[in-house]
């Protein structure tokens, strides 16, 4: 009897089920790296059109977090989506290395006493950590298989960098954008800074809440004698700084009698507050408007100084007494109003947080115990009415996650004012993603004070300003500018420390104010937000593959207040225009529940481990799964059904190759014109997938590009097209036009889809792209992305398969029920009865080999019955014997003497391609 099983085609193919990403993947790197991959793309597209993505510069301290890896991720996709669509975009990723943290790594995990060694030194130390981290960090995302010039990143450490951005500090300074002066700021006593808004985040706080009052001692003849001015404060070791009381000169005021005292406040909050100090029997003896209280004088509760009431805006009624303690020293509203009335600026408190001697009584003592303190002299001066405890939001330092406080000191800063419109019109010029965010960063534009842009830090670059030694003026120009952003580009910023003032001016320099000679340097650095916001001069106006503006910056949603709102300021200050054409913005990782992500609760996703247990592709392609435009989730379990999704496309990619094992584009494909309708049908469903697929990468909706190919693959190819052409893959005559037809259409799919894929899953697509047959690039990466081909659209052929297709479910509905109820085995154990509508009927007259489409031995399409949609079907088991070689039922069984297992279909078949192979008996 002859084995008719080797006459089928069966898949054959060395393209592996399983993947084995997580050690595959890393050889795979290796190779791309030994072929500098890179620089072959950047080659292929020289001359092209250019897109530059501008890498927003992760801080070199600690390994990459899931954010991280969707950061990169996503930059990655459009990147490699660019470069196969025809652009040039290189991809230069880069590292933010200066500031505190890495200065309190260097103390607390290198043990070293800041103190005990000199700056440079200490400097060295920082550096190297930096560096360390930088190493450590790259070779983390090169494992996430993102594509760039990790061999030339940009640093913000290095000296090419600084010098170009002691450059930009120059330009701003010439536009008259920056300058000195004593201001109230954020100041955290724990990092011993001051702090840009960006570097605040709020938290909850529990602080001690109290009403003290302030006794009258100038009343302008309008409140009686022995009158007090209640004031609510949640800071009271801001007491000892108060040099005024602030009222709304818009609100009504009431004296108010309870008991001896007579208390001022706004009326409104009478009754209110009178509940809370515990003065239930009072009465309002008198009210006026804030206004007509102006002129009158308190005294502070235990100095001997004077408080003046004052008129503010700021004022309101939602809390408090509507009389607003105010210290100019401590507070942005009470500066601005401490600066309308000419009052001092008391800040008697150092950059450790303790009191100066400018606070007498509390000398050296930090800032928090003193609260219990002044509540205490509050008290025995008779002066506090209530102190309770509340909790409420209140700022804090994001790097130490301590308490910030509002400190005037001697600063340098950025006028916002001086290019704020200019920003705002800036911002309108820009293509926002998601259009929330153009409103949100114009609303924090609108709202930003000048940009404090000074730091108590050595870790830094340091500010490039000399001080007249005769008088103290600030001495910086445009020579002194280029003079030192040389020397930074030959020696580093290490040279600021390690040379003294006259080394680095140009020589014969004096002093604009006094003729002076003699010059000290500047102590502080810049704020590392001007290190990284300088960066679109550093690297786009630098490096000879990029261009100024970016086309797009993308970056968390937290960026808003940092990164793209740092970068715009030195951007349009300096050259009156945005830095970036789009602005692209991501939300944050939640764990399967949508908690946030902390070690603490354990449920923290780290991207090494999940690369070690799956492979980066599943990593990427879960990012390409989600709606990453908002907070979005992952965990153990969402990452097992990304696994069984990549499963699913692995196995269509070898069910394509296996059945080209012996197809030869060059030697085998069948025209469009040869071809049945199925065949173009698919081809068009396929250019309709391009479209889709497109437009999602233009838009930077992967996650319509995950579905649309995801849904494409499972439902249209794996539950249809690849089902019911398998029969004829492994049944037909092997050169038959029939056969090469579809393989024609497989070889298509597979290139295709392949070419669609390749920059979310790069590992997989070039490795698949090496078992394709036929004469192609080396590498997936160096072909072009795939156009959908208008010409091969027929909106006629579509729509009438379309509905073949949900007549087809109504049979695939009737032969499941009929294999429940047992009345077949398998469906090619059935004979179809369809009794058609006039439509159904008009459609199947159409359709040719419809058992081979419903994949039954039999059909059999009666005449058309009921109304125009009605459709019954009839499912039987098919008559006849299971021919050996196509397992259909076929009465033909056993006609012919020489293939008594076969039909007459695979008879013929048999005989004239394989007999010689066969021993037939």
């Amino acid at each position: 009897m002859a084995d008719y099983s080797k006459t089928l085609q069966l898949p054959k193919t060395a393209f592996p089920m399983r993947g084995n990403l997580p050690n595959k993947e890393p050889e795979r790197q290796k190779r791309w790296k030994q072929e500098n991959i890179y620089q072959q793309v950047l080659q292929k597209r020289q001359g092209a059109p250019k897109f530059i993505l501008h890498d927003g510069p992760p801080y070199a301290n600690g390994d990459l977090h899931i954010g991280h890896a969707l950061n990169k991720i996503l930059k990655d996709f459009i990147v490699r989506y660019k470069s196969l669509a025809g652009f040039d975009a290189p991809y230069i990723p880069g590292w933010d290395t200066h500031g505190l943290p890495i200065e309190h790594a260097i103390v607390t995990k290198k043990k070293v006493d800041r103190r005990s060694v000199d700056i440079p030194t200490f400097r060295e130390l920082c550096k190297d950590y930096a560096l360390s981290f930088v190493e450590r960090q790259k070779a983390q995302f090169e494992r996430l298989g993102v594509r760039g010039d990790w061999e030339n990143p940009y640093i913000t450490l290095k000296p090419e960098y600084e010098a170009e951005q002691i450059r930009l500090f120059g330009d701003m300074v010439s536009k008259g954008h920056v300058y000195r002066g004593k201001k109230s700021i954020y100041w955290s006593p724990s990092s011993e800074s001051a702090l840009a808004e960006a570097e605040i985040e709020y938290h909850d706080k529990r602080s001690a809440s109290i009403y003290v009052a302030f006794p009258v001692i100038e009343n302008q003849g309008k409140l009686p004698e022995g009158s007090e001015v209640l004031i609510w404060t949640t800071t009271p070791w801001t007491i000892p700084s108060n040099l005024a009381i602030a009222l709304n000169e818009n609100f009504s005021y009431s004296l108010v009698q309870a008991g001896e005292r007579k208390l001022v406040l706004a009326t409104d909050l009478v009754p209110s507050v009178m509940e809370i100090i515990g003065m239930d029997q009072y009465k309002i003896v008198e009210s006026w408007k804030g206004k007509e209280l102006e002129g009158v004088v308190c005294r502070h509760p235990f100095y001997d100084r004077k408080s003046l009431i004052v008129f503010g805006d700021h004022v309101t009624l939602d809390a408090g007494t509507g009389c607003v303690h105010t210290a100019p020293g401590h507070g942005e509203e009470d500066f601005w109003v401490g600066q309308k009335y000419g009052l001092d600026i008391l800040s008697p408190v150092d950059e450790k947080g303790k009191f100066t001697d400018e606070a007498p009584g509390f000398e050296g003592i930090y800032y928090e115990d003193a609260n219990k303190m002044v509540s205490e002299k509050l008290e025995e001066a008779g002066a506090l009415l209530k102190l309770v405890f509340i909790t409420h939001s209140y700022p804090h330092d994001w790097r130490t996650k301590k308490p910030i406080i509002f400190r005037a000191t001697e600063q340098w800063f950025a006028s916002i004012d001086g290019f704020r419109e200019e920003m705002l019109e800036q911002i309108k010029q820009v293509k926002w993603t998601p259009s929330w965010g153009e409103v949100r960063l114009s609303n924090m534009i609108a709202d930003r004070g000048d940009w404090c842009i000074s730091r108590q830090r050595v870790w830094g670059v340091p500010l490039p300003i000399f001080y007249c030694t005769s008088c103290n003026h600030p001495h910086i120009n445009e020579e002194t500018i280029e003079f030192i952003a040389d020397l930074f580009a030959q020696e580093g910023s290490n040279v600021w420390y390690k040379k003294d003032a006259a080394e680095l001016m140009p020589a014969s320099h004096t002093c604009e104010a006094c003729g002076g000679k003699e010059f000290s340097k500047e102590t502080d650095t810049m704020d590392v937000w001007f290190d990284s916001g300088s960066s679109h001069r550093s690297v786009l106006t630098k490096r000879p593959e990029t261009t100024w503006p970016a086309d797009l910056y993308l970056e968390g949603s937290d960026q808003y207040r940092g990164w793209f709102n740092s970068s715009l300021s030195t951007a349009v200050a300096t050259t009156g225009k945005a830095p970036y054409k789009a602005v692209l913005s991501h939300g944050f990782t939640l764990d399967g529940e949508g908690r946030k992500m902390s070690k603490s609760l354990g449920n923290v996703i780290d991207p090494a481990k999940v690369m070690k247990q799956y492979g980066a592709d599943i990593l990427r392609l879960w990012v390409a799964s989600s709606d990453y435009q908002a907070d979005f989730r992952v965990s153990d379990e969402i990452l097992k059904q990304i696994a069984e999704v990549y499963r699913k496309l692995r196995n269509t990619f070898r069910f394509l190759l296996g059945n080209l094992a012996d197809f030869d584009p060059q030697q085998h494909q069948v025209s469009l014109e040869q071809m049945n309708e199925l065949e173009k049908f698919v081809l068009i469903k396929l250019q309709g997938l391009v479209d889709r697929v497109t437009k999602g990468y233009e838009n930077y909706e992967f996650n319509q590009v995950y579905t649309q190919i995801h849904q494409f693959c499972t439902v249209f190819l794996s539950q249809f097209y690849l089902d019911v052409r398998k029969d004829r893959l492994y049944v037909d005559a092997p050169n038959s036009v029939a056969r090469r037809s579809t393989q024609t259409v497989l070889h298509e799919l597979l290139v295709t889809l392949v070419k669609l894929l390749a920059p979310i899953i790069p590992h997989t697509t070039d490795e698949v792209w090496e078992y394709i047959p036929g004469v192609k690039e080396a590498s997936v990466e160096l072909t072009d992305f795939p156009v959908a081909d208008a010409k091969m659209q027929d909106t006629t052929l579509e729509a009438k398969w379309d509905r073949f297709l949900t007549l087809r479910d109504i049979v695939l509905k009737s032969l499941e029920e009929a294999r429940a109820a047992k009345t077949i085995g398998n469906s090619l154990g059935a004979k179809v009865d369809i009794l058609p509508g006039f439509e159904a009927a008009t459609l199947l007259n159409q359709i040719p080999e419809p058992k081979d489409l419903f994949i039954v031995s039999d059909v059999v399409i009666h005449p058309v019955s009921g109304d125009v949609e009605d459709i019954t079907v009839e499912v039987t088991a098919a008559s006849g014997e299971k021919c050996e070689r196509c397992w259909t039922i076929s009465p033909s069984v056993g006609e012919n003497e020489h293939h008594p297992t076969l039909c007459d279909r695979c008879a013929p078949i048999v005989e004239e391609n394989y007999a010689t192979d066969l021993e037939i008996k």
